[in-house]
């Protein structure tokens, strides 16, 4: 793991590109504090910080082919490197490393763009190709890996994080303003856009080329479902038993070694009791002082079972408020998760022990975990009757106070994509204009989730739900958290679940062995019963839970907020009345906003850190 930055030369002035690209590295030391290096020539600038992981020695970047008339920097891991160094080898390519970075260069050399399609990990890369002139970069399907660009004019520039194009005299930051109601909706921009004016993030799955001033981006990668019909319960139960063994063993190919997180889960427990079948493991958890709100009871209980070293956090309220803008700093873009605040405890207590980690992110988008992909199912007979029925009842009920029920006659009168995103918002769209203060014109949210919708249009509501959400919520958010707290303590975070062979089996499993009315990820639960307890393998999502809806009513936590919502900041972009009456309606008990106060909070926080101390 390690991070990576680069821009094509305006300045003639070779001591200007030098100082530049190094300047722009040390932005973030944080992904790769073992080693930097560069390249600069007449026409590109590269940079390259190292956190060593395979070959410890010889694993140096940028990196180049037999003539050097190629040049790469990469990101990430490649887990089947092995067996395709061996078939470059045959084909004539001389290894002067033992790096999975080397059978990228040559792998590109041998099949260009065709290559994509043969890796199997977690990457992003750019290769210079002097000969051309051309630069040639990509991401892997998932997205694991992060890769934004800065494109205006002539000028473009690149890096792991965007916090590296700070140190670029050739980049102009400018806040983009208009995509502000995005965020308030999804906690996230949902596109390629970014809230820096002309910084775009490259699609997963795709490639990039750019060449006599023109910048093209392309996709060699789609998600697409294939059901299998055929196979039994059991049959599925075992292809994943089989599938999950073969990815935990790659995943944990390294020269140091590799720990794991445990939470209460059956994610986390399955890749722990898969990895210390051949191997010490240390597992790592994180808690809070509230008991009602820890897991640590939960993984502690099972890694003594499991037989596994477990070390723990207790994270106090003090210290998850203090860390809200350094974590917020780290994640370039504001993302108001509160996990995020635990993760980063969590990475900060692995790196003391480990360079390296496995993970549980990606099971429940894949294999049917999040409770709500049962909603389909529950408002299945209801749906039968007529719209304009159901379209009555939900107008009635919107307009009378709360009562049982009344949810379920708001959203059986919805299609799933109306409901869809409407269950994932922060700040209801018709809310948006409320909170902003100017008011900022902008779509319906849904016009961003309604072309991944149309890719599965053929597919059930369930299959549909999963499908969105590995295009968005796994990208924008639980993939973006893992890679920049995991970076933030220089530690390697790899994803088992999130494996091109993984991704085979998820997309054929038909929904009834995913989710049910009763259970949610049916066929994953079973095949890790095989090797957890059945209490684990039962154990219903909960995610990282934190007490920080009850800590926003303490005095102290609600006056450091209530600051920040009357700041010069705060009066920039929201009606401050407004966000003040959230805030003292959630401190009163009158109404539960932790989310929406949360997601204001760490916009502010982020645009002090961004534009006012930067």
């Amino acid at each position: 793991m390690c991070g990576f930055v680069g821009f094509l030369n305006e300045n003639a002035d070779e001591d200007f590109n030098n100082k530049t690209v190094r300047a722009m590295a040390d932005r973030i030391a944080h992904r790769g504090p073992d080693q930097d290096d560069y390249y600069v020539d007449e026409n590109v600038s590269l940079g390259f910080r190292r956190l060593s992981i395979i070959d410890l020695e010889g694993g140096s970047q940028p990196i180049f082919n037999e003539d050097k008339t190629k040049v790469l920097v990469f990101n990430g891991e490649i887990y089947n490197y092995q067996s395709l160094r061996k078939e470059l080898i045959e084909k004539g390519h001389k290894f002067y490393t033992n790096t999975d970075s080397e059978v990228i260069i040559h792998g590109y050399e041998e099949y260009g763009k065709d290559l994509l399609p043969k890796l199997r990990g977690m990457f992003v890369f750019v290769i210079w190709d002097k000969t051309e002139k051309k630069l040639f970069g990509a991401r892997d399907i998932f997205g694991i890996k992060p890769f934004f660009y800065y494109l205006k004019d002539n000028t473009f520039m690149f890096g792991s994080e965007i916090k590296a194009f700070l140190s670029n005299p050739n980049f102009k930051k400018e806040l983009n303003r208009d995509r502000i109601p995005e965020y308030l909706c999804f906690e996230y921009i949902p596109s390629c856009e970014t809230l820096f004016k002309n910084v775009y993030k490259l699609s997963p799955g795709s490639y990039f080329q750019w060449q006599k001033g023109k910048f093209s981006q392309h996709k060699y990668f789609e998600m697409k479902y294939s059901i299998d019909n055929e196979k039994s319960l059991e049959e599925w139960e075992n292809i994943i038993a089989d599938t999950f063994r073969d990815s935990t063993t790659v995943h944990g190919i390294a020269d140091v070694e590799v720990g794991c997180f445990l939470s209460s889960g059956v994610d986390s427990s399955y890749v722990v009791k898969e990895m210390s079948k051949d191997n010490r493991v240390r597992t790592f958890s994180v808690g809070y002082e509230e008991e009602e709100y820890s897991e640590l009871k939960y993984a502690q209980e099972f890694a003594k079972t499991a037989g596994v070293e477990n070390y723990s956090k207790k994270i106090s309220a003090d210290e998850f408020f203090e860390a809200a803008p350094i974590v917020q700093y780290y994640m370039d873009e504001p993302l108001p998760n509160p996990s995020a605040i635990s993760l980063y405890f969590l990475t900060k207590t692995a790196a003391e022990q480990v360079k390296v980690v496995l993970s549980g992110e990606g099971a429940d988008e894949l294999f049917g975990g999040y409770f709500y992909y049962k909603d389909p199912l529950n408002f299945e007979n209801y749906q039968k009757l007529p719209l304009s029925f159901r379209k009555g009842a939900a107008k009635i009920a919107e307009k009378l106070p709360r009562f049982h029920g009344r949810r379920f006659l708001i959203r059986g009168a919805e299609t799933i994509e109306e409901s869809f995103v409407r269950n994932n918002y922060v700040f209801p769209w018709d809310e948006r204009s409320k909170v902003l203060n100017p008011n900022i014109e902008a779509p319906n949210p849904a016009v961003f989730t309604k072309p991944y919708f149309d890719m599965v249009k053929d597919q059930d509501d369930v299959t549909k739900m999963q499908f969105v959400d590995m295009q968005t919520w796994l990208v924008q958010d639980i993939l973006v958290k893992a890679d920049r707290m995991s970076m933030a303590n220089s530690l390697e975070l790899r994803v088992p679940f999130l494996d091109r062979e993984m991704l085979k089996v998820a997309l054929s499993i038909p929904t009834k062995y995913r989710v049910s009315k009763e259970q949610t990820k049916i066929a994953l639960r079973g095949a890790a019963l095989k090797q957890v307890p059945e209490k684990t393998a039962s154990m219903p999502k909960t995610g990282f839970l934190t007490p920080l809806n009850d800590w926003l009513k303490r005095d102290k936590y609600y006056n450091m907020v209530k600051e920040a919502f009357m700041s010069d900041t705060a009066k920039m972009f929201f009606d401050c009345d407004y966000i003040m009456k959230l805030l003292d309606n959630h401190k009163s008990g009158r109404e539960k906003n932790m989310k929406r106060i949360w997601s204001v909070y760490c916009f502010i926080l982020w645009y002090n850190k961004y534009f006012i101390e930067n």
